[in-house]
C-alpha cells in the first residue's frame, strides 16, 4: 500500500527521501492559505522565492510583490501575508512574487520531489481527493516556525492523514500523532489553537480574522502546484 508521512519541520526534511514522492507543503498561518486563496480568486501564477531581494527583483519586473517577515508585511512591497489581500480585485490575472518567513523556504527545500502541492485547510478536500488517485507516496511538510514545530501545520497534516486513512498506510508515528491531535481539535479548532505560539503572535498584530479564515475547511477546490519556478492552479 502507498504510504503517507509527516515531516514536522523543514529542519528534519533531510531524513526523508523525496525522489518519486509527492510533497504537500503546508503553512496554515499564513503562506499556503494565501496561495490557495489567491489562486481561487484569479491570481494567474505565484512565484515563491526565498529572499526579500529576489522578491524585489521580480517586483521591479512588474510582478505584484508579497513579502512577510516575522508575521508583518516587509517594507516596500505591495502586499503582506493576509489571505484577504489575495481576494482584492488588483490580484486578478496577475503574477505575484511571494517570500515569507517559513512557507516559501519549505517549498524550496522540497524541490527534489516528483510533485509539490500546496495544502491548506481551505482546500483540504480537493488535496485529499487528488491524492487518492495518485500512486506515489506522500510527505506532508509542515513549514513550522523558523525550523521549529508548530501546532497549526501539524493539525492540517493530521486532517489530511485522517482523510486518507485506509487509502494510504501511515509510514511512522508522526502521521498517527498528527491525526490524533486533529481529532481532538477539529470540533473547536480556534479554541484549540488559541494558545499556540503563532496564533498569539498574530493576535498581537491584530489579525485574528486571518486565523479564523485560515482554519475553515474545504471552501476552495483549487490546488496550487509547482511548475518550474511558478505555482499554478488545478482543480
Amino acid at each position: 500500500m502507498k504510504q503517507i508521512d509527516v515531516c514536522l519541520t523543514p529542519d528534519l526534511l533531510h531524513q526523508y527521501e523525496l525522489k518519486n514522492k509527492i510533497v504537500v507543503v503546508v503553512d496554515i498561518l499564513r503562506a499556503t492559505s494565501c496561495m490557495v486563496s489567491g489562486m481561487a480568486n484569479g491570481v494567474k501564477e505565484i512565484v515563491p522565492v526565498a529572499t526579500l531581494e529576489e522578491c524585489k527583483d521580480l517586483q521591479d519586473l512588474g510582478y505584484l510583490a508579497a513579502a512577510e517577515r516575522n508575521g508583518s508585511k516587509a517594507d516596500g512591497f505591495d502586499m503582506g501575508n493576509s489571505p484577504f489581500e489575495y481576494m482584492e480585485e488588483k490580484v486578478k490575472g496577475k503574477k505575484v512574487a511571494v517570500t515569507t518567513t517559513n512557507g516559501t523556504l519549505a517549498i524550496h527545500k522540497s524541490l527534489a520531489a516528483k510533485e509539490i502541492l500546496i495544502g491548506a485547510f481551505l482546500n483540504l478536500k480537493a488535496v485529499s481527493e487528488y491524492l487518492k488517485n495518485k500512486e506515489e507516496d506522500v510527505i506532508v511538510l509542515c513549514a513550522g516556525w523558523k525550523g521549529k514545530f508548530n501546532l497549526e501545520d501539524t493539525l492540517f497534516a493530521g486532517a489530511l492523514c485522517h482523510h486518507l486513512r485506509g487509502v494510504f498506510e501511515f509510514a511512522c508515528d508522526a502521521p498517527l500523532a498528527a491525526e490524533a491531535m486533529y481529532l481532538i481539535a477539529k470540533n473547536d479548532m480556534m479554541k484549540y489553537m488559541q494558545d499556540s505560539s503563532h496564533a498569539k503572535r498574530l493576535a498581537k498584530l491584530n489579525v485574528v480574522k486571518d486565523i479564523e479564515f485560515c482554519i475553515q475547511e474545504s471552501i476552495y477546490d483549487i490546488i496550487p502546484y509547482l511548475s518550474g519556478k511558478s505555482l499554478l492552479g488545478k482543480k
